[in-house]
């Protein structure tokens, strides 16, 4: 699992026995969770070992909405594509709560997507041309950006 951390940035995990029928992580471990974290660093991959997840908030009302949820991975993967691993910003981390807060209340609209590409671009130093700044320096964004704005239209 990919998680976006305040204090530790972006972090990849593995959740050893998830699968079992009496694994602690049952019911804990789904998209867009808000939770605290206990794991250990791996001092030979990228990939650290998941140890305990408490969850805070599940963000049912991203899933009452197949556009919302797009939306939330969507930003999910434009985060993973521009941030480095293990290397907090805590500007970014709350970009995302406040992002998927939004998407939770509100529900996904162009203005909000248009203005979480923004943010990015500004708090990249890339100025506030939004997308394409972000296309030049990255080369690309992801794949669903167009499914994405498919669904806004």
């Amino acid at each position: 699992m990919h998680w976006l951390t305040e204090n530790a940035g972006l972090i990849k995990t593995v959740a050893k026995g998830a699968r079992r029928a009496k694994s602690s992580f049952a019911g804990r471990l789904d998209l867009f969770i808000e939770a605290e974290l206990e794991w250990t660093r791996s001092g030979r991959s990228e990939l650290h070992a998941l140890r305990e997840v408490s969850v805070h908030d599940y963000r049912t009302g991203l899933r009452k909405s197949y556009r919302d949820a797009v939306i939330a991975a969507y930003f999910g993967q434009l985060l993973e594509q521009v941030l480095e691993l293990d290397h907090p910003v805590p500007e970014m981390f709350d970009l995302l709560q406040r992002g998927l807060l939004y998407l939770v209340e509100r529900g996904a609209d162009r203005k909000a997507f248009d203005h979480f590409e923004k943010e990015i671009a500004r708090l990249l130093g890339l100025g506030t041309s939004s997308h394409v700044a972000l296309l030049k320096t990255y080369g690309k964004l992801p794949f669903s950006r167009d499914h994405c704005l498919d669904l806004l239209k």
